[in-house]
């Protein structure tokens, strides 16, 4: 898993940049609507709701924001209708990329990302041909600045985390998606406040490349984040050391 630490603190940096424009606010938004679309208003019952209520809530976003977007979703206030897409792709260097993307209106998303792979070195794959390279698991971020890792290791392991490593000023915990809310809550109580909590696909095994080739594909991995109807991309991208 070297190199996730060094992405997760790299998206939680370019989160707070989001946020300034508006655009975080926007993407969470529709998985708020989507998620309550797809399972129900009721967060206790909603897990997939209640992650995305998490991250609206340590985005600071207003709780009437969320309560709307929600009721959005269920249908008690009209909302736009989101389609849920993944996009399978390959950039620089071949490396592969998970592209999540929650959009109304597909043809004209799909044609938008394929414009953003083209430009930067990179070309829309088949269903199937990278998903089988990535797993969803739980993440959760501490600014290592703040907290000693063997203490967060010696909570997040009793709660049922898989791993804990530190890399680029982040200290990361790793866990099984079903495992994800309980180590969180148990990190919550003893004291440790994170900088990103979330689920997503993460690579099995990390592929490395030349400095030009990696900082090209860092450049279309940052360039698709920026679309407005991009909720995530993964990548098996591995950055190098500072």
């Amino acid at each position: 898993m070297s190199g996730h630490s060094k992405w997760a603190s790299i998206k939680h940096k370019k989160g707070a940049a989001d946020a300034k424009r508006g655009q975080l606010f926007t993407k969470i938004i529709k998985e708020l609507i989507v998620a309550a679309r797809m399972g129900g208003g009721d967060q206790a019952s909603n897990a997939r709701l209640r992650t995305a209520a998490l991250k609206a809530r340590a985005a600071n976003m207003p709780k009437d924001n969320i309560d709307r977007a929600i009721k959005k979703g269920t249908g008690e206030l009209d909302g736009v209708n989101y389609e849920e897409l993944t996009y399978e792709a390959y950039g620089p260097g071949g490396v592969a990329l998970l592209v999540e993307i929650l959009t109304d209106n597909k043809n004209r998303t799909a044609a938008e990302v394929r414009n953003i792979l083209s430009k930067g070195g990179g070309t829309l794959g088949a269903s199937g041909c990278v998903s089988y390279l990535f797993k969803r698991k739980g993440i959760i971020a501490f600014d290592a600045a703040k907290y000693k890792e063997d203490d967060i290791i010696n909570v997040a392991l009793d709660a049922g985390a898989e791993d804990v490593s530190s890399e680029a000023g982040t200290i990361e915990v790793m866990t099984d998606p079903d495992s994800f809310e309980a180590v969180l809550e148990a990190l919550n109580k003893a004291g440790f406040n994170q900088e990103m909590a979330e689920v997503s696909k993460i690579a099995d095994v990390n592929v490395k490349l030349d400095k030009e080739k990696t900082e090209k594909a860092t450049r279309l991995v940052e360039n698709l984040e920026e679309h407005d109807d991009v909720q995530n991309v993964a990548t098996n991208l591995e950055l190098p050391d500072e």
